[in-house]
């Protein structure tokens, strides 16, 4: 089941839900999603009632919705930020006090306490702590301690020794830094608000003859919706009737309209340009293109990454240990060495300031979300933060040949005719012996007859591995492999197999009447794709292809690839990326998502292209692309290579910045308001930025 929890809004809150949740019997598969706010598990209700996993998460300091559908409303700034901001308000008030108390006047016959500068100043640090001080004192009554419970401790402790300057720059400051984690997961959960947005609410029906306009849930598959031009088309279906460009940019990241005929796949919330379009519809509003997409982003958060892994685990092994040091440093030296107290509490206070592991914990899900949700925007789809790292080590890369590299779509590329026979006299017949076959070889040579009068073929038969037969009138043709023939073979066939074309000859039992030769053309995007993996310095580049050998050879000579295998089956393709992981380590495959479907599922990383409309892709791919431009693959590894980096970097920022501020503690250097300057506020505000910027990575312009 799948519930919502609105007020979670940091890593933290992720980990401390995980937990709690980690201890039931009868809970499993628990997966948390920060920027959905929504938590799915599976229990036994045998074992364990709902009632007390709700009591479990609310136990643990947060609320329940037991609806998962509705997003939660976002609370106004105000009502967000209001404790942070009247902390700031009584904090630099408190300050102003203080200065002109200490510079001026005194404020005599009051007691230090009750001073209006001292009241301000406790005052910001008590609205500042409710942020964070019943979360902290919860983590200590759980002995789960967090950066809840280092910071509670260190503003407690500041008051009581009476340090009201320090304790309420923790808190505000503290205070600051969380509404700042906020504000970056906040923008990651706003990309995939927006593009939920994008589908319209209401759609009009045509029902019994009348338009009727119904909320969009309300419209069933099968019905036909009308869409007039400039227009969202509200549902995923097929145009039933009329011709429009269609901007697809929020599902397929496409930058130009798409034109529609009838027959024309269409999905919900793209915009309907310059046409009318009756639209036969195929999904519910819940099932589309958009809100599984929205789905899959969603899951995909909660997929972590190896790196963010490993920092939950520090982060929960640390702060125990840091707090256990900063005791120490307290105690030690006054007791053995007869230091001042004051001054020793004072350090052990900076040091839990300053080992707050808030930056730490803040790095990698900020920069994780980032990427995932920019790649979303651009038509990129990626399943997890542990297949964005692993993309990011990919040094080889396998490509299927037929619909990945090439079109899918064949077309007659030579007629030659033989024996005195013309060319239109080929094609024609060609055709009346094609009209029957429903590949796409024969699709091809259909095309090249547009609108024009195909023979009619009788007494038609399928050859097997060979091709097909057909009379017309009294006559008996066939077209086919040079197989199928008995005569010599004519010169010309040689070149054609040499440009990568794949021949057939038409004729009779005893005469030829011409050659036909078809050809899948490379995608144009194809050669810049590959130019572009060479110069991001991939090892290997090769293709892995069931096609014939000539034309795998002639292709990948045209692309300038590493290597080629033709003539593969599905397990084979298996083996050859078997062979490439072991030769080369981490291997991706590139394929159409359904053909390829084991070699992809086999690979480090298995990208599916063209996915738009086909679910099976959409749901097992480990990246989705979700339109045939092949350029989405550089920009991929630049995004995923990148997002590696600033989580390293920001891992180690965030991990030597303490390091170094924790060994001036120790001589005084570093004093209680520099930890939380920039150990903490400065820190977090650091990575964040760092982070956000993997959102501003864009595809490169196919040309």
């Amino acid at each position: 089941m799948t519930f919502t929890v609105p007020d979670m809004e940091c890593p933290g809150c992720v980990a401390n839900i995980e937990r709690a949740l980690a201890d039931l019997s009868g809970v499993s598969d628990v997966q948390v999603s920060l920027v959905a706010q929504k938590v799915s598990l599976t229990y036994r209700p045998e074992t364990i009632s709902l009632e007390r996993i709700f009591q479990t998460v609310q136990e643990a300091g947060y609320i329940v919705s037991e609806s998962p559908t509705k997003t939660p409303a976002p609370k106004s700034f105000w009502a967000h930020n209001r404790l942070t901001i009247l902390s700031g308000f009584f904090f630099f008030l408190g300050l102003l006090f203080r200065a002109i108390a200490i510079s001026s006047f005194p404020l005599a016959g009051l007691p230090t306490l009750f001073s209006p500068a001292t009241a301000c100043l406790i005052l910001a640090a008590l609205l500042g702590g409710f942020n964070f001080i019943p979360a902290g004192l919860r983590s200590l009554r759980t002995l789960a301690l967090d950066m809840n419970f280092l910071m509670t401790a260190a503003v407690c402790g500041a008051l009581v020794v009476g340090e009201y300057v320090e304790a309420a720059t923790i808190a505000f400051l503290f205070s600051l830094a969380e509404r700042l984690e906020d504000y970056a997961i906040d923008r990651a959960r706003n990309t995939l608000k927006t593009l939920m947005d994008l589908a319209p609410e209401l759609a009009t029906v045509k029902r019994a003859g009348q338009e009727r306009t119904v909320p969009v849930e309300e419209v069933a598959p099968g019905e036909l919706v009308i869409v007039r031009p400039g227009d969202k088309i509200p549902v995923d279906g097929k145009v039933a009737e009329g011709h429009s460009s269609v901007d697809q940019s929020p599902i397929t990241g496409e930058s130009m309209p798409v034109e529609k005929a009838p027959g024309d796949t269409v999905f919900a919330a793209t915009l309907n340009c310059d046409g009318y379009l009756e639209i036969h519809t195929s999904k519910s509003a819940n099932d589309s293109t958009l809100s599984r997409i929205v789905r899959l982003v969603e899951e995909a958060e909660t997929r972590r990454a190896p790196s963010e892994q490993f920092v939950q685990k520090f982060a929960r092994i640390y702060t125990p240990v840091v707090t256990l040091m900063a005791i120490l440093l307290m105690a030690v030296p006054t007791l053995f060495f007869g230091a001042d107290f004051h001054t020793w509490f004072i350090r052990g206070l900076t040091l839990l300031v300053i080992a707050c592991p808030c930056a730490l914990v803040i790095s990698t899900p900020v920069a994780v979300v980032s990427a995932l949700t920019g790649a979303a925007r651009n038509g990129v789809l990626i399943k997890g933060g542990n297949h964005l790292e692993a993309l990011g080590s990919i040094q080889a890369l396998a490509f299927d040949k037929t619909g990945t590299l090439t079109s899918g779509l064949p077309k007659v590329t030579d007629i030659i005719p033989l024996n005195g026979h013309s060319r239109q006299e080929v094609l024609q017949i060609a055709a009346a012996l094609e009209q029957k076959a429903r590949h796409p070889i024969a699709e091809a040579v259909l095309a090249e007859m547009q609108d024009q009068d195909i023979p009619m073929a009788t007494d038609f038969q399928t050859l097997p591995g060979l091709g097909v037969s057909a009379k017309l009138g009294e006559t008996r043709y066939q077209l086919g492999s040079p197989a199928l023939f008995s005569q010599t073979l004519p010169d010309q066939i040689d070149p054609l197999y040499r440009a990568g074309k794949t021949a057939f000859l038409l004729g009779t039992p005893t005469e030829l009447l011409g050659i036909l030769a078809v050809a899948d053309p490379l995608r144009q995007t194809a050669p810049q794709t590959i130019q572009s993996l060479k110069a991001l310095g991939i090892s290997h580049i090769t293709m892995l292809t069931g096609d014939h050998e000539r034309t795998a050879s002639a292709t990948a000579k045209q692309l300038g690839l590493d290597s080629w295998q033709a003539g593969l089956l599905p397990e084979q393709k298996m083996e050859a990326l078997q062979i490439l992981q072991d030769r080369y380590g981490s291997t991706a495959m590139v394929g159409d998502g359904i053909n390829d479907a084991p070699a992809l599922a086999s690979a480090s990383v298995g990208i599916a292209m063209g996915v738009a409309g086909t679910d099976t892709a959409l749901e097992t791919a480990d990246v989705a692309l979700m339109t045939d431009d092949l350029t989405k693959i550089p920009y991929l590894l630049t995004l995923s290579r990148t997002a590696r980096k600033v989580i390293r970097q920001n891992i180690w920022v965030a991990i030597l910045l303490k390091l170094v501020l924790a060994i001036g503690i120790f001589p005084g250097v570093v004093s209680l308001i520099t930890a939380i300057l920039i150990g903490d506020l400065g820190a977090t505000l650091g990575v964040t930025a760092h982070a956000l910027r993997l959102a501003r990575i864009r595809p490169e312009p196919s040309h």
